[in-house]
């Protein structure tokens, strides 16, 4: 299994309107891509000083599913325009882990 995550910033004013745009539309797409191979995705939310920053970690079966996602370069990060638009900076490129382990709460 694979993590990728990857980093936005955008302004205390935008970052409603950010996380909407990634919930109602971007999220929505990927989805209706039906990747084969992706899991699912996770967006966290954090203040940061002056900025807002999101993380999202998007899960998949192997670095061929991320590269269906993002092609062939598939660190490059896949920011759409409207998302652009809000973001103050991004990271350009992502990260990808390895998952070696996974346990949940639960004994």
């Amino acid at each position: 299994m694979i993590s990728r995550i990857w980093h936005g910033w955008t302004t205390p004013d935008n970052a409603d309107k950010y996380e909407a745009l990634l919930k109602e539309k971007i999220f929505v797409n990927i989805q209706n891509r039906r990747i084969d191979g992706f899991k699912g995705i996770q967006l966290l939310r954090r203040p940061v000083g002056e900025d807002v920053e999101f993380v999202a970690i998007m899960l998949f079966d192997s670095l061929n599913a991320v590269r269906e996602f993002a092609g062939e370069d598939y660190e490059v990060a896949v920011v759409p325009e409207n998302a652009r638009a809000v973001l103050s900076r991004f990271d350009e490129r992502a990260q990808h882990y390895e998952i070696r382990a996974d346990k949940s709460g639960e004994p």
